[in-house]
């Protein structure tokens, strides 16, 4: 045993050494030192690659210490050494247990609970109006053409082929008007009607920038005028469709004045005449001429008070000096008349208040309204002026008629008078 230790040993010092040798006398020292047959140059022996499960088996031989042991265990281990003491083979052999592992199932999402759920339709917008004159129609369209809030522009609006004539930036309405033979509209003829039939079309605009999406969808509007067919094909004597002198004189000289409490968008006369305050009241006043000239209408005056009585006590006069609508200048508030949209028509907002000493909760208001021809040109007698941060503004032609609403006006002639009675109660309309 001793021996073969040294043996071993003196295999080891000459690894060491050889790394010093060249190939040539590494071959002369080996076959010295070493038989052919239990010695193999390192340029001949075969490295494992690491993608190799077992270790390449060297050939045995006839050197008893190479000799692989015999274990007594059910498996069973070769090793082998190479003449330079370095193992070259451990094998293991012996029953295989089958693996068991899987890959793991994906957890189960848990169902969801029936969610109470109902699509709203959008509601249908009132956003088109048409009025059929003799020889035209005008239409207004709104900027919110589908009521969502979102103002739409106004080159993707056609009126059968033919753009906007105009357009109203401050109620965002754009404005369309043509003959009744134009702007490619269609005429049919019923038994007793003529049918002039146009085609308000809206094509969505794509964003700017090369956004390629859209928020709005197409849309067609039939938009119709209905004219009577006045024909008599008989040979009846015809009876004449004048009326009497006298009844048309008597229709001249009517006049229907009223001063109504208008809902939010001003489309129809408010069922309740209650606010609170911070409330915006919005009120008209029109004239109804029938058979008369046109005529464009004016507030001459308005006074609050708590009882019907217009000389009581506390009283507030919020519109005087012939149509200066003084209640912004003298509380800073947001009142003023708005833009005409008829000539027979005039609105005006004011902001809700209380008076101070008073406990009812009831006000009344009462105007004093006139109406001149529209030829007229407006003058500090007949006017309509909002004060602002610069200055006062007129809502007919020139600012320069509102130059005497910081001193005094000259008189006119009461045409009408209409009282509102707000904040509670009914409402009552007097006049002559």
């Amino acid at each position: 045993m001793m021996g073969l230790w040294q043996a071993g040993a003196g295999f080891g010092l000459v690894l060491v050494l050889a790394f010093g040798l060249s190939d040539a006398q590494w071959r002369g020292r080996s076959a010295q030192t070493q038989k052919p047959s239990t010695f193999r140059p390192w340029s001949q022996v075969q490295v494992p690659q690491q993608s190799e499960t077992r270790m390449p088996q060297f050939p045995q031989t006839n050197n008893p210490m190479l000799v692989p042991q015999k274990f007594p265990s059910q498996f069973s281990m070769q090793t082998g050494q190479d003449p330079l003491g370095v193992q070259s083979k451990q094998l293991m052999q012996g029953p295989m247990v089958k693996l068991t592992w899987t890959f793991p199932s994906l957890p189960e999402e848990p169902l969801q609970p029936e969610i109470p759920f109902e699509l709203r339709n959008p509601l249908s917008p009132n956003s088109v109006g048409a009025q059929c004159g003799e020889n035209s129609v005008y239409v207004e369209v709104m900027e919110d053409f589908f009521g969502t809030g979102q103002l739409l522009m106004a080159s993707g609006f056609a009126l059968g082929g033919c753009g906007p004539t105009g357009q109203d930036n401050n109620a965002r309405v754009l404005l369309f008007e043509s003959e009744l033979h134009g702007c490619g509209s269609m005429l049919t003829v019923t038994e007793d009607e003529l049918v002039y039939t146009f085609s308000l079309v809206y094509t969505p605009q794509e964003f700017s920038n090369g956004v390629p999406i859209v928020r709005s969808s197409g849309a067609v509007v039939s938009i119709e005028c209905h004219y009577p067919r006045m024909h008599n094909v008989s040979s009846n004597v015809l009876v004449p469709t004048w009326l009497p002198y006298a009844a048309i004189k008597v229709a001249e000289e009517r006049l229907v004045f009223s001063l109504k409490l208008m809902t939010d968008d001003w489309q129809f006369e408010r069922p309740s005449n209650q606010y609170f305050l911070g409330d915006i009241v919005n009120i008209e006043a029109s004239v109804k001429t029938y058979h008369h000239v046109p005529l464009r209408v004016f507030v001459d005056r308005c006074v609050a008070t708590v009882s019907p009585d217009v000389n009581s006590a506390p009283r507030y006069s919020f519109i005087e000096n012939n149509g200066c609508l003084v209640d912004a200048k003298f509380t800073g508030s947001s009142s003023r008349y708005l833009p005409r949209t008829q000539i027979d028509k005039l609105q005006f907002q004011l902001e809700a208040f209380r008076f101070q000493q008073a406990n009812s909760g009831l006000v009344y208001i009462t105007c004093i309204l006139k109406a001149v021809p529209v030829a007229t040109a407006t003058n500090s007698e007949q006017k309509a002026c909002s004060f602002s941060p610069n200055g006062w503004v007129s809502v007919d032609e020139s600012d320069q008629v509102c130059g005497c609403c910081d001193s005094t006006c000259s008189s006119t002639v009461v045409q009408a008078i209409r009282f509102l009675e707000i904040y509670g109660g009914s409402k009552h309309l007097l006049g002559p």
